[in-house]
């Protein structure tokens, strides 16, 4: 299975932090499952610690690297595809990862009950 993080399962996963959702852990862990981190996590970390909003790793990209999680760039499509979602979350960044999962065919990790509102494969982490 191809899994789309969230910023928020991301960082989780990163700090160990027992938050993590069991069924997320275990995904993640799992050798048969290709992890995916959207360039929008990677911007919306960046902005949230800069401005001092949140506490997240100095070497995001070598974390990345480190689990073997795959890089999605953000490509014009799936902007345009944000752009046109329905009004269900205002978060441009939680709008810019459910587009890519539509668009990319993978499954969605996020404890955001604000995405089951779209049309988009999630992780049942409840």
């Amino acid at each position: 299975m191809r899994v789309l993080l969230d910023t928020q399962i991301l960082l989780w996963w990163l700090a160990d932090d027992p938050a993590l959702p069991e069924r997320a852990a275990d995904a993640i862990a799992g050798t048969d499952n290709s992890i995916i981190v959207s360039a929008a996590t990677a911007w919306e970390i960046a902005i949230k610690k800069a401005t001092g909003r949140l506490e997240a790793p100095d070497d995001l990209l070598d974390a990345l690297d480190e689990n073997d999680f795959d890089q999605l760039p953000i490509t014009a499509l799936h902007a345009l595809a944000a752009g046109v979602l329905p009004a269900h979350h205002s978060d441009p960044f939680d709008r810019m990862l459910i587009a890519q999962a539509q668009l990319e065919g993978v499954t969605l990790a996020s404890v955001d009950k604000r995405f089951l509102a779209y049309d988009v494969a999630l992780l049942p982490l409840a």
